[in-house]
């Protein structure tokens, strides 16, 4: 395997890394500034009124982009069986 060979490999991955994460981390940015606004307003500094209501979004976000993250993963995989196939 040459050098440019490596690269696109690394960069296919870490491309396909973002695409499957960023829902998750975007549903989870959402959920944490609406809840920081929340305590800020009523002035509510309970720790766990983060963490509850964020994994609960988190889930149910994971639930619904299940099957669009699966099919990135199974491209990727695709494309690495290929190039090992291919030599």
């Amino acid at each position: 395997m040459t050098g440019p060979e490596v690269l696109d490999v690394a960069r296919d991955t870490v491309v396909t890394l973002v695409l499957v994460s960023s829902p998750l981390m975007v549903v989870g940015l959402v959920v944490g500034v609406v809840i920081s606004l929340f305590q800020a307003l009523t002035q509510i500094q309970e720790m766990t009124l983060v963490f509850v209501p964020k994994i609960l979004a988190i889930f149910a976000a994971m639930l619904l982009a299940m099957p669009f993250m699966a099919d990135a993963l199974q491209g990727y995989m695709v494309r690495v069986a290929a190039r090992i196939v291919g030599g």
